[in-house]
């Protein structure tokens, strides 16, 4: 169960600072950097803080930096980019790097072995940062040098004169509130001495900035520097959060949140490592949204809770895993937040009202209620809780909602209006949508299918017969006109999406939906064909393309600044997550040869735990070898399809 990485990698900057860590706190904060320590996003920081989970990110705590003083000498563990330089060079003391449970980190340096290990306590915007001496000749000095930023995480911190400069420290506890209506700072060391020095620290650099053509350097502010006496076999436990820590001990802590994650794989029929590390990686997208409801972020660092992503990573995140009081909470979140039939896209940082420019998401509310109901049984939420809301969005899907998205007179589900994104390759850039898709989208009419036949089911679950033949009458045309409109004779696949008389043969990857739903809607003949053309243009061992390499848009990386990036986001860039979907297409059509296949393509995926979000899956790669990972660290429906197809369909 524990990823380990040894000096070959974490002395090596360029290997260890494009391996990142996350500890995330349940609230939509998180803790987290690079291996080496040295942060490269602006993203990156000890603390940083939901203030109104799970949004009002804030990184309030960005850097704790070590250092050993023995025999005269300083030992600097820290790591820094500037301008031109790196300082300190910590990362040649990193003899290893873990990962199991938590993100844990092996410095050795003259003579002395500490471990230090890093926990996001659950519920709380709280860091624990614990260090044990495994070996040391002689009594030495820890020095702790915290530097805060304070600010909204997209943003970056700069020098000023606003800044509270001076802190409270007393009986093994620092407290502070840098600037006016901002959290307070607890920072809980025992035993330790306090040395003020309140200062800017200027010009920390952030490569990955910089790469993304954006602002990337930062000031930083500390207050001064924590000294520690210690010795082998001692251990030093330190708390860093919004809410006073007195009377808290750190191990007590950490014991607490061991426990609540190692209670999280019981439910888990398979513990090989591929499913534990995907299991404790989808517990860290599952956060807050009230008091009583839950919600899942769509990935790290940058996205909050999307509708779309999370009805895709509901049934990975929280119905295989077995936490399934979670996904009725989720459920019921979004139930709630329904709008003329539609549930929302995205919920802003700020709180503003929830945007609705999706044309997708509504229907994979269906799929998701559908999955919790097979593997629950929970007739009577679904019954009371889901089923009128279920009904209301069909009926203004029938009617017409926003964005002209409305039932056509033979069946499918067209939708779209100039400069509006609606299905999930939603990249926009000012006016300019990159890939519109505006009418009869082909994963969109599958999706439409799948949620006449959902309601149906439903309605024979509940005793409404009579009503269950009529949907299914109208499901059956839309399967007939679907085949008749959307199959392309000569390519022998289909198209991905239908406006008026223009058909769009482009090759890509949302054909895969008419065959991997729950209720396909393709001949087993013309799905091998679907499969087929998959595998030979699409399929890489990271994912499915998102566009057939021989067409003329395509593009090979993704990478450089916005414009750039969002041009090629679904121009050819590779989507782990749709080897869920290609994952059961797979098995439904090859059977036991699929199965096989299928496990091989998911063992080349876990060597990806290693690399870039270490334990986790990114959100994308780059179109051609070596597909290099991009995009946030970790991506919800990345790890839940992979969680899933593998519990459900290969082991």
């Amino acid at each position: 169960m524990t990823i380990k990485l040894n000096e070959t990698i974490t002395q090596d900057l360029n290997a260890a600072s494009r391996r990142e860590w996350l500890e995330s706190n349940g609230l939509g904060g998180w803790a987290g950097s690079t291996i080496c320590g040295a942060h490269t996003r602006r993203y990156h920081g000890l603390l940083v803080a939901a203030t109104r989970p799970p949004v009002g990110r804030m990184v309030l705590l960005s850097k704790l930096d070590e250092t050993i003083l023995c025999a005269g000498r300083r030992y600097e563990l820290a790591c820094n980019y500037y301008p031109g330089i790196v300082y300190p060079t910590g990362y040649n003391y990193l003899q290893s790097f873990a990962k199991d449970l938590f993100p844990r980190f092996t410095y050795s340096a003259g003579g002395i072995r500490v471990q230090k290990t890093i926990a996001a306590i659950n519920g709380e915007n709280t860091t624990l940062v614990l260090y044990e001496v495994l070996e040391s000749p002689a009594p030495f000095v820890l020095e702790l040098q915290p530097f805060v930023a304070y600010r909204e995480y997209h943003g970056l911190a700069h020098a000023n004169d606003s800044i509270q400069r001076h802190g409270h420290f007393q009986e093994g506890i620092f407290r502070v509130r840098p600037y006016d209506g901002v959290p307070e700072l607890f920072i809980s060391i025992p035993g330790a001495e306090f040395v003020p020095s309140p200062d800017w620290y200027f010009n920390y650099e952030y490569p990955v900035e910089q790469q993304r053509g954006l602002d990337f350097h930062e000031d930083l502010f500390t207050y001064g520097m924590f000294k520690l006496k210690l010795e082998a076999g001692q251990r030093i436990g330190i708390i860093i959060s919004t809410r006073d820590p007195a009377g808290r001990d750190a191990f007590e802590l950490r014991c607490r949140e061991e426990k609540r994650r190692q209670d999280l794989l019981h439910f888990l029929p398979n513990r090989d490592d591929f499913p534990v590390m995907l299991t404790l990686a989808a517990d860290q997208f599952l956060v807050q949204r009230s008091e009583k409801l839950r919600t899942i972020i769509a990935g790290y660092h940058w996205f909050t809770d999307w509708g779309r992503d999370t009805m895709i990573a509901l049934p990975g995140i929280t119905l295989v895993t077995g936490r399934h009081e979670d996904a009725g909470k989720i459920l019921q979140a979004f139930a709630r937040s329904v709008s003329q039939g539609m549930l929302p896209n995205r919920f802003p940082d700020a709180n503003e009202e929830p945007e609705f420019n999706t044309v997708d998401a509504s229907l994979w509310f269906f799929v998701a209620v559908h999955q919790y109901l097979q593997y629950t049984r929970d007739k009577v939420f679904v019954r009371d809780q889901l089923l009128p809301v279920l009904e209301e969005i069909l009926s203004w899907h029938e009617k017409g909602t926003r964005y002209a998205i409305q039932v056509d007179t033979d069946g499918l589900l067209s939708a779209g209006e100039p400069g509006v994104q609606l299905t999930w390759m939603d990249a926009k850039i000012g006016d300019w949508v990159v890939t519109p898709r505006k009418g009869k989208a082909v994963e969109i009419n599958a999706l439409w299918y799948n949620a006449l036949r959902i309601f149906s089911h439903l309605l024979h679950e509940f005793d409404r017969d009579q009503e269950a033949a009529a949907y299914e009458h109208r499901a059956a045309l839309t399967k007939k006109r679907f085949n008749k409109v959307f199959w392309n004779q000569d390519g022998q696949y289909l198209y991905d999406y239908i406006d008026g008389n223009y058909k769009e043969s482009a090759i890509r990857p949302n054909q895969v939906f008419a065959i991997s739903l729950p209720f396909p809607l393709l001949s087993v003949k013309r799905s091998t064909m679907v499969l087929t053309v998959l595998e030979e243009k699409l399929l890489t061992p990271c994912g499915l393309r998102s566009l057939s390499p021989d067409h003329p848009d395509y593009r090979s990386r993704y990478e450089g600044d916005p414009l750039s990036r969002d041009s090629s986001y679904h121009q050819g860039t590779v989507w782990p997550w749709l080897l869920g979907p290609f994952v059961t297409a797979l098995v439904r059509i090859r059977g036991k040869a699929g199965k096989k296949q299928a496990k091989t393509i998911l063992e080349k995926m876990a060597t990806h735990l290693g690399d870039a979000g270490v334990g986790a899956i990114s959100e994308i790669f780059d179109a051609d070898p070596p597909h290099t990972p991009r995009g946030c660290i970790s991506q919800a429906w990345s790890v839940s399809e992979l969680l899933r197809v593998y519990l459900e369909e290969v082991i």
